[in-house]
């Protein structure tokens, strides 16, 4: 049986991805709405309003912008915005190159802090958070561990990291101690 799908309107809310649309085959006619296709990870944004400092995605990686310069209209009337980002999470260096009026995605960038309750030999944390969830897959920098194990070991003050997430990507970007 052959099916026709006919998608009449797509959209977004704050939490989910939506699309109302029609299933057709020969016989019936089925309606459907509010499919939940789950979070994005990123968002539009036009070129021409992209800035330092802001944060958009090149070859695929969450940069921050280092450098953004734009060229005038050309003969075929696009201005163009050359963009430099570094990787948020291994600080190499990407450019990217797109007419101002194009939009470009931005990564959704979360940042959470979360005690630290125990480190392994090799760095991984057992974390959690202020709604006591725990999480066991993070592992702290090599220039981290040292500092992170003597705190733990004294047992006088918490230990707390950042954790950084986007594109489905985490990493541990910082710690600090707070006394109890």
């Amino acid at each position: 049986m052959h099916h026709e799908i006919i998608i009449l309107s797509i959209g977004n809310c704050r939490d989910a991805n939506w699309c109302h649309f029609i299933c057709r085959d020969m016989s019936d006619i089925e309606e459907f709405s509010d499919v939940d296709a789950g979070a994005s990870n990123t968002e539009a944004l036009k070129a021409g309003k992209i800035r330092k400092g802001d944060f958009i995605v090149i070859n695929g990686k969450p940069c921050k912008v280092a450098e953004v310069s734009t060229s005038k209209t050309g003969k075929h009337g696009h201005a163009k915005a050359t963009i430099v980002g570094i990787d948020i999470f291994t600080g190499k260096k990407y450019e990217t190159i797109c007419p101002t009026s194009h939009s470009v995605e931005t990564p959704v960038i979360k940042r959470e802090e979360w005690q630290v309750t125990d480190m392994d030999d090799e760095g991984f944390l057992t974390l959690m958070n202020d709604a006591n969830e725990e999480k066991v897959d993070c592992k702290a920098e090599e220039s981290m561990i040292p500092g992170i194990r003597e705190a733990l070991d004294k047992g006088v003050e918490t230990v707390l990291v950042t954790v950084c997430s986007a594109m489905d990507t985490e990493k541990v970007m910082d710690w600090k101690t707070i006394k109890e």
